[in-house]
């Protein structure tokens, strides 16, 4: 009797000890058999010969990675040639800017009493043409040397600009020839006025009356508009004409004379011509440029020719970067 109550007992306390234990087995078989397939699905195997219908497997497709185009040589070429281009003309445009800048300090011409005027100083010139030209190269050299699209397309926009102003300008030009005298008059003129107060219009007067042999806008007595030169004048230079209008400026051909021209307004053209010129510098502007129309639009040709063709490398170049960018 007490050794089957015993076997009960024994049954009783096994039974639950061994389900407990199946439930357990399942459990982790479930969670490794999860573990498994999770696995495989990440590490997505290919799918073997045996594999059916049945046994598919969800694989994750990988695409091969483009490969950039590499830039040809001539394209290399392009691009190097329009940054050494860039950088010759970046240099010269800081060059041409300090020249300005140092003209208008030597001057004082940012004074008190100067600022007024320092809108019609020829080296204002210098200033904006250095500045533009510098900054509009920098652009093109850097872009070409980054490959940067936005900056050669600034470049690009810029050139294309100043080729439209050129062109346009050379058609207003060409329209207004009869009223291009009367601006270049105003302007001789107005050199003339201001000829003792600002040395940058004295040496282009002097460059201009030696190099055409000219004296005045249309005849030497327009020098009476100078207050120095006029007639009414108190001083030595009373009625007289600088010296870079006489005939022999030279004394003994070395020292040069600078009062040889006192008094030539006082005279008659007959006895002024063998001291004075007396031809204006407007009819010597004139006969010069008819002289030289042709070496004038070859230079023009073949600076608007350069223009254009580095707008065609520019565009070359960005194209390259653009498709080198999509494959990429």
């Amino acid at each position: 009797m007490s050794c089957f109550c015993l076997s009960e007992i024994s049954l009783f306390i096994v039974c639950p000890l061994s389900s407990l234990k199946t439930d357990t087995d399942r459990e982790l078989s479930g969670v490794l058999q999860g573990t498994d397939e999770s696995s495989t699905e990440e590490q997505a195997p290919e799918p073997g010969p045996n594999d059916g219908p049945g046994n598919h497997v969800r694989t994750r497709e990988v695409k091969p990675r483009a490969r950039s185009r590499p830039f040809s040589l001539r394209d290399c070429l392009l691009k190097y040639l329009l940054f050494f281009s860039n950088l010759l003309f970046t240099v010269l445009g800081l060059v041409v800017l300090a020249l300005g800048l140092w003209g208008l300090i030597n001057k004082e011409s940012f004074a008190q009493e100067k600022i007024g005027q320092i809108s019609t100083d020829p080296m204002l010139v210098f200033v904006v043409l250095g500045l533009v030209l510098s900054i509009l190269c920098l652009s093109g050299c850097v872009g070409a040397l980054r490959e940067n699209c936005c900056l050669l397309q600034v470049f690009s926009a810029t050139v294309l600009v100043l080729v439209a102003a050129q062109v346009l300008a050379a058609i207003v030009a060409y329209s207004l020839q009869g009223q291009i005298e009367g601006y270049l008059r105003s302007g001789m003129l107005a050199a003339m006025v201001r000829y003792q107060d600002d040395l940058d219009l004295r040496f282009i007067t002097d460059e201009i009356q030696i190099g055409l042999q000219c004296c005045g806008a249309d005849t030497y007595r327009d020098w009476e508009v100078n207050m120095y030169y006029n007639c009414s004048a108190p001083g030595v230079l009373s009625c007289g004409v600088p010296a870079t209008c006489c005939v022999d400026p030279l004394e003994n051909g070395t020292v040069w004379n600078s009062q040889c021209g006192v008094g030539s307004q006082q005279l008659d053209e007959f006895s002024a011509q063998s001291v004075i010129f007396l031809g204006g510098c407007l009819g010597g502007m004139s006969r010069w440029i008819e002289q030289h129309t042709g070496l004038i639009g070859a230079v023009g040709i073949v600076l608007l020719g350069v223009q254009i063709i580095t707008l065609f490398i520019t565009t070359r170049l960005m194209d390259n970067i653009q498709c080198s960018k999509a494959t990429s």
